[in-house]
């Protein structure tokens, strides 16, 4: 769901010392996010981040991980910002890209895991290739991600989950553990929500959600 624009999203953006919406300068990074954040801990990065109350939450749990969280559109991505502003970690930063872009903003063997959290459903057939979970974007997920590099994704949407549960075994990676009811099961330890699946899980909506690794 796309939020309401934010006048002068994209001018905040430029001038916020934690963000990027500059094609340019987010290519220009590839293959030197270590150098950015001036470590050589893990790289973790959330495709579709949305308001960053997942990413931001993890930041603060784990400073010895970089997060990077990546969203489309910026009146979405200022209200990351607005966190960050305050929390003002070390260790996150956000970019105003497209998904499909990836491959050109990270290098290979340079992010260890990725977050998808309640990805558009693009619910046509013809926009199948578009979902965060399509083959398309599992072979991207494979050029950037470690060896043993980790997908987690979680959803409301039983289509997509099932769709994604096809595209996992497609793609020719290994499907470590899925569950249709995250909050129902083993899984849910350690989980950390976001505004969309605590709004979810208080009106009694199942959880969808799969970790997949590389078959490296």
């Amino acid at each position: 769901m796309r939020l309401r624009n934010v006048q002068g999203a994209r001018e905040m953006i430029m001038e916020d010392r934690y963000a990027s919406n500059d094609y340019e300068e987010q290519v220009s990074r590839k293959g030197r996010w270590h150098e950015i954040f001036g470590n050589d801990n893990p790289i973790h990065i959330e495709v579709g981040m949305g308001k960053g109350r997942f990413i931001m939450t993890l930041a603060a749990m784990n400073p010895d991980i970089n997060y990077i969280g990546i969203e489309k559109y910026s009146s979405v991505l200022v209200r990351a910002m607005r966190k960050q502003d305050i929390q003002q970690l070390g260790n996150v930063c956000f970019l105003r890209m497209d998904a499909e872009d990836i491959t050109e903003v990270f290098a290979e063997n340079e992010v260890s895991r990725i977050y998808l959290n309640f990805s558009d459903p693009w619910p046509k057939d013809r926009h199948a290739k578009r979902r965060l979970t399509s083959v398309q974007f599992w072979e991207r997920y494979d050029r950037i991600l470690v060896p043993q590099g980790r997908v987690i994704f979680k959803t409301d949407n039983r289509m997509l989950f099932d769709f994604s549960l096809q595209e996992v075994v497609s793609a020719g990676w290994i499907l470590e553990g899925y569950s249709f009811d995250l909050h129902h099961s083993e899984y849910v330890k350690g989980n950390v929500m976001t505004e969309y699946e605590e709004k979810f899980v208080s009106e009694g909506k199942p959880i969808c959600w799969l970790t997949a690794r590389r078959n490296a």
